[in-house]
């Protein structure tokens, strides 16, 4: 028997909560293997990406800290110095130090970019990839097989302790998920537990990059969100569409099938290595952990993407089993601050004083739905061209985008764009989650009183703590305490 529980946390990426079929309000996707571990275990409702994207989530997730806390605010690139501290603590770190075994594998993105600082990386890495080498930079994780950004879906490379790239030619979620389960046969008889995370690139784009078969098995006339259009469809600045404009109808349900389809691939995926812990002995004394880190609009509000905070983007699986893991449902909200603590807690580990998240590990055993716990939200302007205007201007990109606070009824946004514009002004938007689950009627609230007064009260303190330049826009219609 192991000293501790192991723990195998997956999780992919621009993967939304309702494209798994028993979540709630659910996209017509068939995961039989996921439906079915939902309903061995704990599926929490209420999960969210405090920024939706994948740097900054990531971040959060190991560290148990906002965004503006860890300096990674928006995504590690060739234009920004943008990465993980060496110095910071995370659960790898903690895990490692614990006594675990660890690993990562798959998607990293928390490095600096190596054309940044080199024209010509020894490791081959191009754009916004890195290979991280062995040392504090890989926090805590011991085996790695790993990458920085890349998007080669079919045919994905990889580095392990060596700058020669490794090159798998076929679907990188199979390839990983292969790599996984000789990881869990290697440790299958340790008396040390272990630990691995296990980082799907899939479904984020180029969503055409699939494996034979996949498609096929997505109905043509699939059914869309009701908030969801065909036509028109732009990124989060509405501005121009990733990937060229979504202009046909046409074109638009066939990225939305392209889309379910990888969704489709990871279930499959998901049971192959749900088998593998099953043969290899792991069952008893596993938490296993399924999320991912944000979503994807897939048209709904005529946009594409992430980085909004509706909760196509913000809302992410997170789905737990393990011991002492009852069947069920957690309706608490958990932000991506709160997973490192809750995983420490359900470990039964100390949550060090360092992170900011809350150890939500009691609420899931109990299928708690706390109606007090919030998470706050947040995203700045990330494109390299509109970085470039700011700096014309004068001013700091990280005081405009939009910062928010998602409660278990409401989402409170104070919205100040993408775009600079020397007015400090922001507006606000509060969405009712209960009667509007679909985000349909927006309300432009009263911020001099009632609950969106709060709420925005304690945005503002939370954004000085984190000495984020966004709370000077606050002021505007808050009414001093």
């Amino acid at each position: 028997m192991r000293t501790r529980p192991n723990l195998v946390y997956v999780f992919a990426d621009q993967w939304r909560r309702s494209a798994m079929g028993c979540a709630p309000y659910a996209d017509p996707v068939h995961t039989p293997h996921m439906d079915a571990f939902a309903a061995s275990g704990v599926l929490c409702t209420d999960a969210i990406s405090c920024c939706p994207l994948c740097s900054p989530h990531r971040a959060a997730l190991l560290t148990g800290k906002y965004p503006f806390s860890t300096g990674v605010f928006t995504n590690c690139k060739p234009s920004l110095p943008i990465a993980i501290r060496d110095t910071e603590r995370t659960i790898g770190d903690i895990l490692l130090g614990a006594g675990y075994r660890t690993g990562y594998i798959g998607k990293w993105h928390l490095d600096v970019p190596e054309e940044r600082t080199h024209r010509f990386p020894e490791s081959g890495a191009r754009r916004w990839d890195a290979y991280t080498p062995p040392g504090p930079g890989r926090h805590g994780f011991q085996e790695w097989l790993s990458y920085g950004a890349w998007d080669e879906h079919l045919k994905e490379h990889y580095w392990k302790d060596t700058p020669a790239q490794i090159h798998a030619d076929k679907w990188s979620v199979e390839y990983e998920t292969d790599r996984a389960i000789d990881f869990l046969a290697r440790h299958e008889n340790d008396r040390e537990p272990m630990c691995l995370f296990l980082s799907w690139n899939p479904p984020h784009p180029p969503y055409d990059k699939l494996p034979e078969g996949l498609l096929e098995q997505v109905p043509q006339n699939i059914a869309l969100r009701p908030n969801a259009v065909l036509t028109g469809v732009h990124n989060h600045t509405r501005e121009a569409a990733p990937d060229g404009a979504y202009g046909s109808a046409a074109d638009m349900r066939l990225t939305t099938r392209r889309y379910y389809a990888a969704v489709q691939g990871l279930d499959e995926q998901f049971g192959r290595l749900l088998a593998a812990l099953q043969a290899y002995g792991y069952g008893e004394d596993t938490y296993v952990v399924l999320s991912a880190d944000h979503g994807d609009m897939m048209g709904s509000h005529a946009l594409i993407g992430k980085h909004v905070w509706y909760e196509e983007s913000i809302g992410i699986p997170f789905v737990v089993a393990g011991p002492g893991v009852e069947p069920g449902r957690c309706g608490t909200v958990i932000g991506s601050p709160d997973i490192a603590p809750t995983l420490l807690g359900l470990l039964g580990i100390p949550v060090p004083d360092c992170m900011e998240g809350i150890d939500c590990a009691e609420d899931i055993r109990s299928h708690m739905a706390r109606e007090d716990k919030m998470t706050f939200i947040g995203a700045r302007p990330g494109l390299d061209c509109y970085l470039k205007e700011f700096a014309q201007a004068g001013l700091d990109p990280a005081a405009f985008g939009w910062r928010g606070v998602r409660t278990k009824k409401y989402t409170l946004v104070a919205d100040a764009g993408y775009l600079p514009q020397k007015d400090n002004a922001c507006g606000w938007l509060l969405y009712d989650l209960v009667h509007d689950p679909y985000a349909l009627h927006p309300q432009v609230p009263d911020m001099t009183d009632g609950e969106a007064q709060r709420l925005g009260r304690l945005l503002a303190r939370h954004l000085q703590k984190e000495n984020d330049p966004f709370c000077t826009r606050l002021s505007k219609g808050l009414r001093e305490e």
